[in-house]
């Protein structure tokens, strides 16, 4: 079976930092780019960060540029998002998702999600 599971969320105050991971099973998590992606009560489930496969090409909204990373470690299928300069906007239910293209193929997997709560 297919398993991401997301771990290292919780409650920070604003300013504050959170460092996320998400651990890949029953996929070759070195075919994957990977994801990390928000969702805020009532809205709609929105990219946070993504890497290639290989690590290469990290990307963020500009919404969180400058303030998270991500990071992938292909030896230990796992993903990290270091999350700094928390915002209360970036409270969130974050999921991880794992893409695979190749040709004709397109595979898509997501994880449970852990919370994200930013407040004083």
């Amino acid at each position: 079976q297919v398993q991401l599971a997301e771990s290292g969320g919780g409650l920070v105050q604003p300013g504050g930092s959170l460092r996320l991971s998400c651990t890949a099973s029953g996929i070759t998590f070195s075919n994957y780019d990977m994801n990390w992606y928000r969702q805020a009560p009532g809205k709609e489930r929105e990219l946070v960060a993504g890497v290639t496969s290989t690590g290469g090409r990290p990307n963020y909204p500009d919404s969180v540029k400058g303030r998270f990373t991500i990071t992938r470690d292909n030896a230990k299928n796992m993903v990290y998002l270091q999350m700094n300069s928390l915002k209360p906007e970036d409270t969130g239910v974050d999921y991880c998702k794992a893409v695979m293209k190749v040709v004709n193929l397109l595979r898509i997997y997501w994880g449970q999600g852990t919370q994200v709560t930013v407040s004083s």
